[in-house]
């Protein structure tokens, strides 16, 4: 059996769109579905049923896939692996928030490349672009506050990040708190507030779980970094939403005050993704054991 056909079969299958795998293998999408019909002829059985937004694989194409991929999965190793060994470097391509991989993966890291690993990273704000650029061979691992759906990427939840409600001492003096918890849209509207875009992302799901409403305010500043707020924020600029792990020095130092501890946080799940199959990779395996190892102290 050709080994292309299999490898076109489980890239579909992981894929579950013939378009989308066409996308990754880099061919077009009639000679996929040329590929699939030729193994299926070959096989004398059909391993796909075609719906209107991709494809489910049959009974026999979930058998072939569980029994081809590990096979599959360890050539592509030993070709990557040596290829590795020649050139004495091994490359892990990451991505992520750019907060959160600075101020955290980077750093968890850095022992690996004491090991001969080097890194490079793509620093991406957006979870659904970090995904897409994983599946498409861009990445070899990725951080991501959504978990993907599929059978093509495979999730670990790394960690769950608490998200604080902050202004700068000025702001705070001016605040009581039980008038927050109890009239927070109103609160919001007279205050100005920095956020990473204008749809309000962390101050509307803070709302949403708090004070379960929606925000009524428009930023006053517009940041696209989670640091420029956090700075803006202790300078005074308005109130802020942000993740615990990236304003506990401002919190410590008092540059940032919180300005409520509601009994049950707003909470967001960051997860270790990768290429179904990939983490039979060394250098893919032991980055990805890292970092869960590091996030348990987190």
């Amino acid at each position: 059996m050709d080994l292309a056909l299999l490898r076109t079969f489980l890239t579909v299958h992981r894929a579950g769109s013939f378009t989308r795998a066409a996308a990754l293998l880099g061919l077009s999408q009639p000679a996929v579905t040329s590929q699939i019909r030729t193994l299926e002829r070959q096989l004398g059985r059909p391993l796909f049923l075609r719906q209107a937004r991709g494809v489910t694989p049959t009974t026999i194409g979930d058998e072939l896939a569980h029994r081809a991929a590990p096979h599959l999965d360890a050539l592509v190793e030993i070709v990557e692996t040596g290829l590795d060994e020649e050139s004495g470097v091994r490359t892990l391509h990451l991505a992520g928030p750019p907060e959160f991989v600075s101020a955290r993966a980077l750093p968890a890291l850095t022992p690996l490349i004491a090991q001969g690993l080097t890194l490079r990273t793509s620093l991406l704000g957006n979870a659904e672009e970090t995904l897409d650029g994983l599946a498409a061979g861009h990445h070899d691992l990725a951080i991501a506050t959504a978990r993907p759906r599929g059978g093509l990427l495979t999730s670990t939840p790394l960690c769950d990040e608490e998200h604080v409600l902050v202004a700068a001492p000025r702001w705070a003096a001016r605040l009581a708190p039980e008038v927050l918890l109890h009239k927070g849209a109103v609160v919001l509207e007279q205050l100005p507030v920095v956020e990473v875009h204008e749809s309000l992302p962390f101050v509307t799901r803070y709302w949403a779980a708090v004070f379960e409403t929606k925000p009524a305010a428009a930023a006053t500043v517009i940041a696209p970094d989670l640091r420029a707020v956090l700075e803006s924020a202790a300078a005074g600029a308005g109130l802020a939403v942000l993740p615990r792990y990236l304003c506990r020095d401002a919190l410590e130092r008092g540059a940032l005050v919180a300005l409520l501890d509601p009994p049950v946080p707003p909470l967001r799940t960051y997860f270790l993704v990768v290429r179904t199959g990939t983490l039979a990779l060394p250098h893919i395996a032991r980055a990805h054991d890292c970092l869960l190892r590091a996030a348990a102290g987190w």
